[in-house]
């Protein structure tokens, strides 16, 4: 049975104060969509910030149901920053079932959408299809499937140029005690997924233009993004969001012209900036 994962769709940063959010992430130099309102029963509302082949988008409660239960203890429990990784897949049904076959464990398939507002003036609706990776088949955090059944109310060309000269995802820091072990387990949920060590730990390569996953301990974590306090970056499973750049220097000029510290990574070739001005997850801008 073909393995139906076939790499990163996006990345969720959920947020206490979406509208507060979208400031933030709007003066780091993205452009954002319109705020969208999902299904009923999700009580939910989004921005999304797009690239050409994935995004992240900022995800808060609007209104308390059943489903957001989850969400809604791990803002009070942890605060808002990264909490899950959406992969890529085709037809949610179709993916289950293969999954299953390949001994891996899911949800049942939900279906949502949101409406969203177009340049014209007229108003479009983005539909989705999701199904959830079981607890005990994810090493660290939540990962569900997402099935875009209407692609073009997402990946909309007016929302894709950015001017902090954001390109792309480029990769996901996860803190880890055991970041090898951590790492092949996330392998295994990937259908090119592979592993290779790297300075600071352990890389998992999940597809064609996709972004990687890095498992380091926190000891690893708190070297490499020096100059940024720990207890605001280990808070959760996940650590940091890397976003590919075009021009290392542009971005630096695009946060001092809008009174945004960074932190300038030691490579020389990446800038990061603190979880208060990046949706509660630190944001490091590499250039590639």
């Amino acid at each position: 049975m073909t393995h139906p994962v076939k790499g990163v769709d996006h990345i969720v940063l959920l947020v206490s104060d979406l509208d507060a959010a979208a400031k933030r992430i709007a003066a780091l130099g993205f452009t954002l969509s319109p705020r969208g309102t999902h299904s009923p029963h999700m009580g939910s509302a989004n921005y999304t910030i797009i690239f050409s082949d994935d995004y992240f988008e900022l995800l808060g409660v609007i209104a308390e149901t059943p489903r957001n239960a989850g969400k809604r203890q791990l803002l009070a429990v942890r605060g808002e920053g990264m909490s899950a990784i959406a992969c890529r897949i085709g037809d949610a049904h179709e993916a289950r079932a293969s999954l299953a076959e390949l001994g891996i464990a899911t949800s049942d398939v939900m279906e949502f959408s949101r409406p969203l507002p177009l340049p014209d003036g007229s108003t479009g609706t983005a539909a989705f299809s999701v199904t959830t990776f079981e607890r005990r088949e994810v090493p660290r955090g939540e990962m569900f499937m997402c099935e875009h059944k209407t692609r073009d109310m997402v990946w909309r060309p007016e929302l894709m140029t950015h001017a902090n000269g954001a390109l792309a995802l480029s990769g996901i820091v996860v803190a880890s005690t055991s970041p090898e072990e951590n790492a092949r387990a996330y392998a295994r949920l990937y259908a090119a997924g592979n592993i290779r060590e790297v300075e600071n730990g352990f890389s998992v390569t999940t597809g064609e233009k996709s972004a990687s996953i890095i498992c380091m301990t926190p000891a690893a974590i708190t070297e490499y993004y020096s100059g940024m306090d720990p207890e605001k970056i280990l808070r959760g499973d996940f650590a940091a969001l890397q976003i590919a750049v075009a021009d290392i220097a542009a971005t630096q000029a695009h946060l001092q012209s809008k009174s945004i510290g960074f932190v300038k990574g030691k490579s020389g070739k990446s800038v990061f900036v603190s979880p208060a001005d990046s949706g509660g997850t630190l944001m490091e801008f590499i250039q590639k």
